[in-house]
């Protein structure tokens, strides 16, 4: 009978570490993932305080750099701000991220109109609903998708 190794339990310290190295995380998100790990509380607010100590982790790198991912899949500013504050990201933060990751809303929802629909305009009400519905739920405002369907804003 072979006993398999297991190798001994890594600490909280060392299992935030590997998951920063992996991708940025909010603290919210980090702090979830600890415990659901089973580490004790004072162990995980012990690592979180030395990963935000040594820059592992930060709120505003990670909010940009999901602004970032978000505006690759072509979503809007009103889904990404509402994805962040799921996240748990501090409205400051997020406000701050914004403001470092300047955005073309209009352009955005204007490609995005594009590759979905390819260029073809809606010829019935339903059908222009359609195009306008999927646009809110990539979240567009309004005047942006009015742009992004070429109507006169």
């Amino acid at each position: 009978m072979h006993h398999r190794f297991t190798p001994p339990m890594m600490n909280c310290k060392d299992t935030a570490i590997q998951l920063l190295s992996r991708r940025d995380h909010g603290q919210y998100e980090l702090k979830q993932k600890l415990t659901l790990k089973g580490y004790a509380s004072q162990d995980i607010e012990s690592a979180m305080h030395f990963c935000l100590e040594h820059g592992y982790l930060d709120d505003l790198r990670y909010a940009k750099s999901q602004i970032r991912q978000h505006v690759g899949k072509g979503h809007g500013e009103r889904r990404i701000r509402q994805e962040l504050s799921l996240k748990q990201v501090s409205d400051s933060v997020v406000e701050n991220a914004f403001a470092e990751e300047p955005q073309d809303w209009f352009e955005l929802a204007k490609s995005v109109a594009m590759k979905k629909f390819n260029g073809v305009k809606a010829k019935e009400q339903k059908e222009y609903a359609k195009q306008v519905r999927f646009l809110q739920y990539r979240g567009f405002s309004f005047e942006q998708i009015r742009y992004a369907l070429n109507d006169k804003a």
